[in-house]
């Protein structure tokens, strides 16, 4: 049986000037699928007689067509595509065949825009042609290799009610960032890079960070405070008090990260506060 979208080993038929007819015998019948010469990519390899792989796929006018080039997607997989062509039947993606694949509009979950990358789950439709989606959930591994604190980008892909980010890992494992581990506003089809893992969950999803190890973030944080007030004739309306909103806002972190810094800043006598705010001392 043929599987579309994915490899197949089949035997060589026959020769034609344009190409192979590779196939597989389907009950008493025997299926032939046209090798064209542009997709041989080793030649010894095609005997007439001997069996060969190949991927196959329909092409635009729904022909079966068996190719030895690698694709940058396989059916049933998530891979990471580039957006070549917006139009008014959907999306098309780059598999890197001579035929991109369609993203129907009802499989946009989000939008997309032409040469950005996303991930996709690429499947086969009830045509027999191949298809892609952005509503990749259900199909991400969970089945990660990466440790505590490790680093890792990623693409989101939805949020949950509490505003916790669902993301894809490169290319397909599963991870989250709570809400307080995210400073900036995100949406779906963010790329985010050096994520840090900082939790394992008991089902295999990892819990990231966009925030540096805790010395490095607090030093530079320290920078941005310094350098706010210097520009404000040494004075910012923050304190320990402040809203973790205002906070998240002008200084990008958590107000736990900005007090604890701020301790350190008065600790070595940099800055002073008072109800109304911090001094410069």
């Amino acid at each position: 049986m043929i599987e579309f979208g994915k490899i197949n080993k089949l035997e060589v038929i026959k020769q034609k000037e344009y190409g192979y007819f590779v196939g597989i015998k389907d009950g008493e019948d025997k299926i032939e699928i046209l090798l064209p010469t542009g997709n041989i990519v080793d030649p010894e390899s095609v005997v007439i007689g001997e069996d060969v792989d190949v991927f196959v796929y329909k092409d635009s006018l729904g022909r079966l067509v068996a190719t030895q080039k690698t694709p940058k997607a396989f059916a049933e997989e998530i891979a990471v595509l580039t957006v070549a062509e917006n139009t008014e039947i959907g999306s098309f993606v780059n598999i890197g065949l001579e035929r991109d694949v369609l993203v129907p509009f009802r499989e946009k979950k989000y939008p997309i825009f032409e040469d950005e990358k996303y991930p996709f789950y690429v499947y086969v439709d009830k045509s027999g042609r191949l298809a892609a989606t952005t509503d990749i959930e259900e199909h991400l591994s969970l089945d990660s290799k990466m440790n505590l604190e490790d680093t890792c980008n990623a693409y989101v892909y939805g949020f949950q009610s509490n505003q916790t980010a669902l993301v894809c890992i490169e290319p397909n494992i599963s991870g989250i960032i709570l809400r307080d581990e995210y400073y900036t506003s995100l949406k779906e089809g963010d790329y985010l890079k050096n994520l840090r893992v900082i939790k394992i969950y008991e089902d295999g999803k990892l819990g990231l960070t966009t925030r540096a190890e805790r010395k490095e973030e607090m030093d530079s944080l320290e920078k941005r405070i310094f350098s706010y007030m210097e520009g404000n004739d040494g004075f910012m309306r923050f304190n320990d008090k402040s809203n973790p909103d205002d906070l998240r806002m002008v200084f990008n972190t958590s107000k736990k990260n900005f007090k604890r810094t701020l301790g350190n800043m008065m600790k070595n006598n940099i800055v002073r506060q008072d109800e109304d705010g911090t001094w410069l001392i």
